[in-house]
């Protein structure tokens, strides 16, 4: 799913991402807003992992959508 599609359904997959990250709070994903790498960088914070392994999650979390 490309960062156009993300943006535009914002609203519906932060369930999804809530699912998957638990640890990600509400205003986590205010802020992201659609933003990848936004939101790449709160899991990286959160769950204290390389970025390269965040950005990996974020991806693979994508192409299941």
């Amino acid at each position: 799913m490309n960062d156009d599609r993300i943006q535009g359904n914002w609203k519906q997959l932060t369930g999804k991402i809530k699912a998957k990250w638990g640890d990600l709070t509400d205003d986590d994903l205010t802020q992201a807003e659609g933003n990848t790498e936004y939101l790449v960088g709160k899991v990286q914070e959160r769950y204290g992992i390389a970025r390269d392994e965040a950005r990996k999650q974020v991806r693979d979390f994508e192409a299941t959508l």
